[in-house]
């Protein structure tokens, strides 16, 4: 199954109108450099030499994206997890126009660290 495949099956059902929030988390991305995609069953694990982040859709409402990065100041918006899971923070969207410099940014230095 290919990578669009996966992504096609995340985001089928009540959840196909999140597709375009997740399109963008993807565009934006791909301007940080190189990484590969490990489809997972219920979101998109993006590597460098390890896990930089995760994306896919957490409700029918919200696109979460998990992010592996240390000694980041928490926020209303970046919220903190608790250790030993698959990543140190996440952030909820529910709109394409939320993903933006602030979220780049943030991906930024999760992307630096993980390679």
């Amino acid at each position: 199954m290919s990578n669009e495949d996966v992504v096609d099956e995340l985001y089928s059902g009540p959840k196909a109108d999140l597709r375009p929030i997740h399109d963008r988390v993807m565009e934006m991305v791909e301007v940080l450099g190189e990484f590969e995609i490990a489809p997972k069953k219920t979101y998109l694990s993006l590597r460098r030499k390890r896990q930089f982040a995760m994306v896919g859709p957490a409700t029918k409402t919200r696109v979460e994206v998990g992010l592996n990065m240390k000694g980041i100041e928490p926020t209303e918006r970046l919220i903190l997890l608790p250790p030993g899971g698959m990543c140190n923070y996440k952030v909820n969207l529910t709109d394409p126009e939320q993903v933006d410099a602030e979220l780049i940014a943030w991906m930024r230095t999760a992307y630096d660290s993980a390679g």
